[in-house]
């Protein structure tokens, strides 16, 4: 089936090599150290995480508060994006990593055109009922700003940042990262559909038989998250899914390259 985005790194095999916050198992997550490692080892897609800032700019960060993953503590939305700038995201990680910042998008835009896709994820917390002037509209011109919107797939548990995005441009490309509350019961080709999403995404253990049944009938790319051991992802593979979110992207493209040349 056809991917959802356009790969800077020519994907023969219809398959995405996605780094899960950047390479995430070797570099603290979501800074650019993270997403400069995932590229060079061979990732076609860099999955990140975006919320805003107190004035309102779009900042790659995982969780709604900082204190997990920076030496600041509550959330993200009470700092300016200068005040976020002066917190330390990898010393969490091992002192090697001390002095990397939380990055902001437009710097990950700049770093990934003409090198590498993303898939955008849009945090929850930074969603509202409002599809003008919120997350959704300032991400998507961000991304138009860099001409990347063939290179980028978008995606989010909250269902109403789906629907803002194809609001304001239908062609963008989203998944709709299943939630269970949400989802009312619909099968992901039913969710895909009341969505106009492009494509679906979810955990392993979620992508059942029905499922893969579901998708395969109906030709909708599927994204799984986050498989790190090699055994998974060969299952994976041969489930017939579109790409995997890994924190490993060296490994996972070491076991594709391995499946492929034996094919």
């Amino acid at each position: 089936m056809n991917l959802p985005v356009k790969l800077y790194s020519g994907s023969e095999d219809n398959f995405v090599v996605i780094g899960h916050r950047g390479a995430s198992a070797y570099y603290p997550e979501n800074t650019m150290a993270a997403f400069k490692a995932a590229y060079e080892m061979g990732a076609e897609m860099i999955e990140l995480d975006i919320l805003l800032s107190k004035d309102g700019v779009p900042v790659v960060f995982h969780d709604e508060t900082l204190d997990r993953t920076t030496n600041g503590t509550g959330k993200v939305a009470d700092y300016t994006l200068t005040e976020l700038r002066k917190l330390d995201a990898g010393l969490w990680f091992g002192r090697e990593h001390a002095g990397e910042q939380i990055p902001t998008l437009e710097e990950v835009l700049q770093f990934a055109k003409d090198r590498i896709a993303l898939n955008i994820e849009i945090k929850t917390e930074a969603v509202t009922d409002e599809h003008l002037g919120g997350i959704e509209e300032k991400t998507l011109n961000l991304v138009k700003k860099y001409d990347m919107e063939d290179y980028v797939l978008f995606s989010s548990f909250d269902y109403r940042a789906i629907s803002h995005l194809k609001q304001l441009d239908v062609d963008i490309s989203a998944a709709l990262l299943y939630e269970k509350k949400q989802s009312s019961r619909r099968l992901p080709s039913e969710l895909v559909e009341d969505y106009t999403a492009d494509a679906f995404n979810c955990s392993r253990r979620q992508y059942t038989k029905r499922w893969t049944e579901d998708t395969q009938r109906h030709n909708i790319p599927v994204f799984v998250y986050t498989v790190n051991k090699e055994r998974q992802m060969g299952k994976m593979i041969n489930q017939g899914v579109s790409g995997i979110f890994s924190d490993k992207p060296d490994v996972l493209k070491r076991v594709v390259d391995n499946m492929w040349k034996t094919k």
